[in-house]
């Protein structure tokens, strides 16, 4: 009952995405009518149509997703024909009478509809349905952790009631909005006359809606340009679920077995289809890589830990990749920037990474795997089960150890003795930020300037989003504290510096202190100068700052800016850029 709860409540913060969008002109078309004649029967479409296809989607292997998409070429027919409806009236009557004789013969009510007048719960349940085809890919991490269920578990009643309540849930939300937009162009109606410009006016809008779906903008573009989004809101219905979210720190295994123990089964490997791209191969399917052991690394290229864990990831690939091991690397970008296809080849081939890399712009395959971490490992043996997980860093040797039983599993040789194995990963050298944490001095978390998720901000006045505001440092900065000086614009991400000579200033206790910079939008380099303690670094500077505390933002990525060698304790950490344009993510620490 309670999973039922969440995927309505779900369904109903389903109007704030942008994916919803697109849809939403059709929806409003109907709003000056009847509701029972015509909002009922269009939302009641949308809602089945949404669980059929969602639950297709979920348990269906390539020729459903193919009639999925299928679907929605003939579901953009429909409403594209819809849309020239609205501008002209003739032709509206010429579609909907063949469907209001073919409802009369059907059934009575149908007859009594259509005598009733044209446009009635037939038509509007024809267009809801064709309206669900349209929004069936749109999705959130409540719909993905459903989804998720149906493609491990298979098809079941109650994965389709998930569904369904999912979609009630957004069916709900869309009746009030149709209420509120009844009444708004009822309104307009009787004091400006305006009912013709009205309906023309949605019929340019659906015209457009169409357009949109059509080129991908729909998932795209509306994504990555929407100011409203619900993920923290569905994130936080899920943190309400038992067993999702991990300890702060904690490192998660599916399997803390003895060697040789059996490991437990915990699903299947779900799609691949949906990588936007990939690099170091063609495409991959989970039909082609059956026989196969596959270790999936989950990361992306600015994350310190990400970077920490990719050597282990590097060398299982080395010593195993003839032995039956296939490692695919899912980059999932947590930055704008990281969507940059350039800036991701460029970093797998900076980083030395051989194996075949899924682009997941879209997050399609994270949402496959209910996946919520960088990094993230899952263990998949030769008959394409998932067999044990891990996120974040550490327990390497364990992991190796589950890579070495389904490989044996599978019947594959392996290179060395098991000992020598686990000897060779945690020996393995390791230099600049691929260096292991110290845990031990590490009390400084990972903090992002962006106002969404910016904490523990210290300038007076604090932040001013979305707009250029002149910053002061405060007197002092307590632990973890941080501040801007000079002219910045705060954005959702990153804060962007408007004039040169800014500065950011972070009080911290750790070994090593990074920062994910880019350069301006006209990608012209920027200097800056570091400082700790008002001092040039010296033996301190981190791999991307000499010694006098010189160094240059020239790419998207995550800089080293601090690595202490000797005491570790409290600093202040100060870092002035010369020029401006540069743009400021997120500190991270080891």
């Amino acid at each position: 009952m309670f999973l039922l709860v969440l995927a309505y409540l779900g369904g109903v913060l389903t109007i704030l995405s942008p994916c919803i969008l697109p849809v939403l002109p059709f929806v409003f078309a109907r709003s000056d009518r009847p509701f029972l004649r015509s909002g009922l029967p269009l939302l009641v479409g949308m809602a089945l149509m949404f669980a059929v296809v969602a639950s297709l989607a979920a348990v269906g292997s390539q020729w459903v997703a193919q009639a999925n998409q299928i679907g929605r070429w003939i579901a953009l027919v429909v409403m594209a024909l819809f849309a020239l409806a609205l501008l002209w009236p003739a032709l509206a009557d010429r579609m909907l009478s063949p469907f209001q004789r073919l409802g009369a013969r059907l059934s009575a009510s149908a007859d009594a509809a259509t005598d009733a007048g044209r446009g009635g719960a037939g038509a509007s349940l024809l267009i809801g349905v064709a309206t669900g085809l349209l929004w069936a890919p749109c999705a959130g991490p409540i719909l993905g952790l459903i989804l998720t269920g149906a493609a491990l578990q298979g098809a079941s009643v109650g994965t389709s009631g998930l569904l369904l309540a999912y979609a009630l849930g957004a069916a709900t939300s869309l009746a009030l909005a149709i209420w509120i937009g009844g009444r708004v162009f009822s309104a307009l109606k009787q004091r400006l006359g305006a009912s013709e410009w009205i309906r023309r006016g949605l019929g340019v809008a659906a015209l457009l809606a169409v357009v949109a779906i059509a080129l991908g903008w729909d998932t795209g573009v509306l994504t990555r340009l929407s100011t409203v989004s619900t993920a923290r809101l569905e994130q936080g219905l899920l943190d309400a679920l038992p067993g999702q979210q991990p300890a702060a720190g904690s490192a998660m295994m599916a399997a803390n077995v003895p060697a040789g123990a059996p490991l437990p089964v915990e699903g299947t490997l779900p799609s691949l289809a949906g990588a936007t791209g990939w690099l170091n191969s063609p495409p991959l399917s989970a039909e082609s890589l059956r026989g196969k052991v596959v270790l999936v690394d989950f990361w992306t290229y600015s994350c310190i830990n990400c970077l920490r864990a990719l050597p282990y990831v590097r060398e299982w690939e080395q010593r195993y990749g003839d032995h039956g091991l296939v490692v695919i690397g899912v980059h999932a970008p947590e930055f704008a920037f990281e969507r940059n296809l350039g800036n991701v080849q460029r970093a797998v081939k900076d980083l030395k990474i051989d194996y075949p890399v899924a682009i997941d712009n879209e997050f399609a395959i994270w949402r496959g795997f209910n996946n919520r971490y960088w990094p993230a490992h899952y263990f998949i043996d030769a008959e394409g089960r998932i067999r044990a997980h891990h996120f974040g860093e550490g327990n390497y040797a364990q992991s190796e150890q589950i890579i070495r039983q389904l490989l044996r599993d599978a019947g594959h040789t392996l290179p060395d003795e098991p000992a020598q194995a686990m000897a060779m990963t945690a020996a393995g050298p390791r230099d600049g930020v691929e260096l292991q944490a110290d845990m031990r001095n590490l009390k400084s978390p990972e903090t992002y300037l962006g106002h969404a998720r910016a904490e523990n901000f210290a300038s007076p006045g604090g932040q001013r989003r979305d707009q250029a505001a002149d910053y002061a440092l405060p007197t002092t900065l307590a632990l973890n504290q941080w501040a801007l000086a000079g002219r910045w614009t705060v954005g959702n991400e990153d804060a962007q510096l408007q004039r040169a000579g800014g500065r950011i200033a972070f009080r911290f206790h750790a070994r090593d202190l990074h920062l994910v910079l880019a350069p301006g939008e006209d990608g012209k380099p920027v200097r800056f100068r570091v400082r700790v303690d008002g001092q040039v670094p010296g033996a301190a500077a981190g791999g991307d700052v000499a010694a006098d505390g010189s160094g240059t933002v020239d790419e998207h990525r995550l800089y080293q800016l601090i690595r202490q060698s000797g005491d570790v304790g409290e600093r202040t950490f100060e870092i002035e850029f010369l020029d401006p344009g540069v743009q400021a993510y997120a500190f991270t620490f080891g």
